[in-house]
Formats: C-alpha cells, sequence, structure tokens
C-alpha cells in the first residue's frame, strides 16, 4: 500500500553513460552523496540484482534501510526499501533516458508509512521536503560533478 507517491524529472547534461555510472557505484554514495548516505554495503551481489544494507540520512537523523536493488544496464535502477526503524519502505525507480542536451532522469518512490502516528504529519512534510532535498543533495551534486566536466 503506497501512501505518498514522489515524482520529479530532470536534466543533466552529461553523457548517460556518465550519469548511470555515478548513480549506480553505490558503495561511492557517501563520498559523492554525503547529504544522503552515511554508508553502504552491497552484502550480496547476483548479476545486476543487488542487496545493499545502507545508513542513510534524511529529516536530521541516521537510519538503516535495506534495499533489494536491480541495475538496469544503461537504464538506471529500480530498488525496494525497508526501514523498520524509521517506519517506511518503498519502491524507488530511478530511470534514464537520452535527451538532446545530456540525460534525463526520471525519478519515481513510492513510499507507505508503517507507523501510524506518522502517517498523520509525514504526508504532508515528506511529500514537500523530500523531493526538494533529493534535488538538493542528489541531482545538484550530479551536475556540480559532471557538467563541470564537461566544461574543462
Amino acid at each position: 500500500m503506497k501512501d505518498i507517491s514522489l515524482h520529479a524529472k530532470w536534466l543533466i547534461k552529461a553523457p548517460l553513460a556518465e550519469v548511470f555510472r555515478l548513480m549506480t557505484d553505490f558503495e561511492k554514495f557517501p563520498e559523492y552523496f554525503p547529504k544522503v548516505a552515511e554508508s553502504i554495503k552491497i552484502t550480496k551481489r547476483d548479476g545486476n540484482h543487488l542487496q545493499i544494507e545502507a545508513v542513510a540520512k534524511s529529516f536530521g537523523r541516521n537510519f538503516p534501510v535495506k534495499m533489494n536493488t536491480e541495475i538496469l544496464p544503461g537504464k538506471g535502477y529500480i530498488s525496494d526499501n525497508e526501514s523498520p526503524e524509521f517506519g517506511t519502505s518503498g519502491h524507488e525507480e530511478f530511470l534514464l533516458s537520452l535527451h538532446p542536451e545530456g540525460t534525463e532522469i526520471n525519478y519515481t518512490y513510492e513510499v507507505a508509512i508503517h507507523k501510524r502516528w506518522l502517517r498523520i504529519f509525514a504526508k504532508p512534510l515528506i511529500g514537500w521536503f523530500s523531493m526538494k532535498f533529493w534535488e538538493k543533495a542528489v541531482i545538484d551534486e550530479l551536475r556540480k560533478r559532471l557538467e563541470k566536466k564537461l566544461e574543462k
């Protein structure tokens, strides 16, 4: 059951292969995106299927997340994520496509909030805050890393 559906599209003026490379290098997320990832460890790999244990950052807190992720070669990834401590689970899709100016990112996160008390105020807060935070912490960092490279 989804409680919140988050969706956004962004343009990165960089080749799709470069965006894909950074966004599927999960163990480097803490280095690339320190505002959203404290640590990430791939605990099992079977081809393009990964099981990941992460410590994520959001709302001023660090919390454990278990991720069951499938890398879609050249297209991005999809992931089913579980965070019992935070009281949420979700289905995430980070999909890439070619755009005349670079790479279009199509991002969707379907979030289920399992703690009843959290549901009351979390829906409006998560809905508004999450995508703004994600854009600043991940998309803007991608732009800094990849678009700057192209200018050189």
